[in-house]
C-alpha cells in the first residue's frame, strides 16, 4: 500500500488527542494532588464507563489478542474470564474503595494501604511493587503505538522515534490536566476504538469468507487446522498449566490506574451504574480476535504474530479503512498508558517521595506533575525501545508482580486480623520468588511466575499476621464498616 492517507488519518487522530487532553483542564486548577491525581473526584456515569473501559482495553484487542488467536487459537479466550472478572470487581470493589477515598482523602492505592496498616512504609513497599507491573504495561503500550506510527509511516518513523512521539504528546497533556484529560482522552478513544473494532472485524470477515457468517471461517478452521480449535494453545509452546495460572494471577492484580480511576467517579453509586454496563464495551474485542484466525491461513508465515490485523488490512481492506485502524489502535495504546504513567507518577511521588522527605501536600502535588518526565525517559520509553518479547507476555509478566500486593487487599476488605508486618512479609516474599522464576528460571513447570509468589507469598501472609500486633482496632473499624458493613459488629470491637 503507497498511500499516505493512512499515516495522514493516524497522526491527525494524534493531533486532536493532544487538543482533547489539553483543554480537559477546563480552568480547573492542577496544583493539588485532589485535582490532578483524582479530578476532584466528579466523573460522571458516562465518562467514567469509557474510562475504566477504554483503560483496560489497550493495544492488547488491536494486535495483542488477535496475535494470541494467530498464534496459539482459542487459548486468546482466557481474557474474556479476566475482563468479566474486572467488571465483577468494579462492580463490588470499586464503591468501597471510592468511599475510602472521600472520607479518609485518599489519591492513590498505596495511601489507603498506608493508612489502612498504618504504616507508610508499606504504602512505599506497595507502590513501588506495583510500579513494576504498571510499568511493564505502560511499555507494552507504547510498543503498540510505536509499532503503529512505523507501519502507518512504511517505515520512516522508526520505532524510537514512535515512542519520543507518542510520549511526548502524552506528557504534554498529563502535565497540563492530569486526570481530567484522561478521562476526556480515553472517552474519545473508547468510542473511537469500538466503531473502529467492528468495521475492521465485519470489512475482514466479509473479504475472507464472501458474507458475515462467523460460523463458516471456524468450519475451515476445523477442517484445516484444528489444533487451533484446542486447549492450551496451537503451537505446543504452552502448557495448559500456564494458561490456567496466566488466569488466575490477572485476576488478582489490582492495579492501581484501576483503583485511581474509581476513585475519579462523583459517587459510588455511579460506579456501580459504570460497572453494570461494563460488559457492553468488551465485545471490542470478538471482531479483532476474527481477524487473527482468519489471518491463519490467509497470512500463513508472519514474522511477528502481534501484526496479523495490520497486515491483513494493509493488503485486503480500503486505505482509508486502514487509516482508521491505525488512529484505533493507537487508541487503544495511548488510552492505557496514559492512566499507568499517570499513577506510577502520582504514586511515587505521594506514596514513596512525601513520607520519605516529609514534603508538604502543595509541594507533591507539583513534584508529582515533574515526575511524569523521569517515568517516561527513564523507564518507560528505553524498555519500549528495546521492544521486549510479545505483548501479551509483556502484560503476564506485569500482572505476575503487580498480584503479590493481593495480601493487603485481603486485609482492607475481608480479613480484620491482618498485620502490616504480615502483608510486608507475604509481598517481600511473593515479589523475590517472582522476580527468581521470572529472570533465572522462568515459570517451572509451566506454572506462571506470579502463581509461585503467591503460593509463598499468602501463607507467609497469614503466619505472621497471627504471630504480630493487628492495627489498631479504631482503624480496623472504620475501614469495615465501610468494606463489611453487614458483618461490623457495633459493639466497637473488631470483625475476627
Amino acid at each position: 500500500m503507497n498511500s499516505v492517507w493512512p499515516l495522514v488519518i493516524t497522526l491527525g487522530y494524534v493531533a486532536m488527542t493532544m487538543a482533547i487532553g489539553l483543554k480537559a483542564r477546563a480552568g480547573h486548577r492542577m496544583d493539588t494532588l485532589e485535582q490532578w491525581g483524582v479530578a476532584g473526584r466528579s466523573m460522571g456515569p458516562v465518562t467514567l464507563y469509557l474510562l475504566i473501559a477504554a483503560g483496560s482495553v489497550s493495544a492488547y484487542t488491536f494486535m495483542g489478542a488477535p496475535g494470541w488467536a494467530y498464534s496459539k487459537g482459542v487459548a486468546v479466550f482466557y481474557v474474556a474470564v479476566y475482563l468479566a472478572y474486572l467488571a465483577l470487581v468494579a462492580w463490588y470493589f470499586g464503591p468501597k474503595v471510592w468511599k475510602f477515598g472521600e472520607q479518609f482523602g485518599h489519591v492513590t492505592q498505596a495511601s489507603a494501604i498506608a493508612d489502612r496498616y498504618q504504616s507508610p512504609a508499606l504504602g512505599g513497599l506497595s507502590a513501588l511493587v506495583m510500579a513494576v507491573g504498571s510499568v511493564a504495561y505502560a511499555v507494552l503500550q507504547t510498543v503498540g503505538s510505536a509499532y503503529i506510527l512505523f507501519v502507518m509511516s512504511g517505515g520512516m518513523i522508526p520505532v524510537w522515534l514512535g515512542v519520543i512521539i507518542v510520549l511526548g504528546c502524552i506528557a504534554v497533556y498529563l502535565f497540563v490536566s492530569g486526570q481530567r484529560a484522561i478521562g476526556r482522552t480515553n472517552a474519545f478513544q473508547g468510542a473511537l476504538m469500538l466503531v473502529v473494532a467492528w468495521a475492521v472485524g465485519l470489512w475482514a470477515l466479509h473479504s475472507a469468507t464472501g458474507g458475515l457468517d462467523v460460523a463458516a471461517l471456524f468450519e475451515r478452521l476445523q477442517a484445516e487446522n484444528p489444533e487451533f480449535l484446542t486447549l492450551p494453545g496451537a503451537r505446543g509452546d504452552m502448557s495448559f498449566s500456564f494458561w490456567t495460572t496466566s488466569i488466575i494471577v490477572s485476576m488478582f492484580s489490582f492495579m492501581p490506574p484501576v483503583w485511581t480511576q474509581w476513585m475519579c467517579a462523583s459517587s459510588a453509586r455511579t460506579i456501580r451504574r459504570s460497572a453494570t454496563w461494563l460488559p457492553t464495551y468488551y465485545i471490542v474485542i470478538l471482531p479483532m480476535v476474527v481477524v487473527g484466525f482468519i489471518g491463519i491461513y490467509s497470512l500463513p508465515e508472519l514474522a511477528r504474530a502481534d501484526t496479523v490485523v495490520l497486515e491483513y488490512a494493509m493488503a485486503n481492506l480500503p486505505v482509508v479503512l486502514v487509516g482508521l485502524l491505525g488512529a484505533g489502535t493507537l487508541a487503544a495504546s495511548m488510552s492505557s498508558s496514559e492512566p499507568f504513567i499517570h499513577s506510577v507518577a502520582l504514586s511515587i511521588t505521594k506514596d514513596v517521595l512525601q513520607p520519605l522527605f516529609k514534603l508538604s501536600d502543595a509541594f507533591t502535588a507539583k513534584l508529582a506533575r515533574w515526575c511524569l518526565l523521569p517515568v517516561m525517559a527513564l523507564l518507560v520509553a528505553p524498555l519500549a525501545i528495546a521492544e521486549p518479547g510479545s505483548l501479551v507476555m509483556i502484560l503476564l509478566v506485569g500482572l505476575g508482580f503487580a498480584s503479590q500486593v493481593l495480601p493487603a487487599f485481603i486485609g482492607m476488605f475481608f480479613w480484620p486480623r491482618a498485620s502490616k508486618l504480615g502483608v510486608m512479609a507475604g509481598i517481600l516474599a511473593g515479589f523475590a520468588v517472582t522476580v527468581t522464576f521470572t529472570t533465572v528460571w522462568s515459570h517451572p513447570l509451566g506454572v506462571h511466575a506470579g502463581f509461585w509468589g503467591l503460593l509463598l507469598n499468602l501463607p507467609v501472609f497469614v503466619a505472621v499476621s497471627l504471630l504480630t500486633p493487628p492495627t489498631q482496632a479504631s482503624v480496623v473499624e472504620r475501614f469495615f464498616r465501610i468494606a463489611a458493613p453487614r458483618g461490623f459488629r457495633r459493639s466497637g470491637r473488631a470483625l475476627d
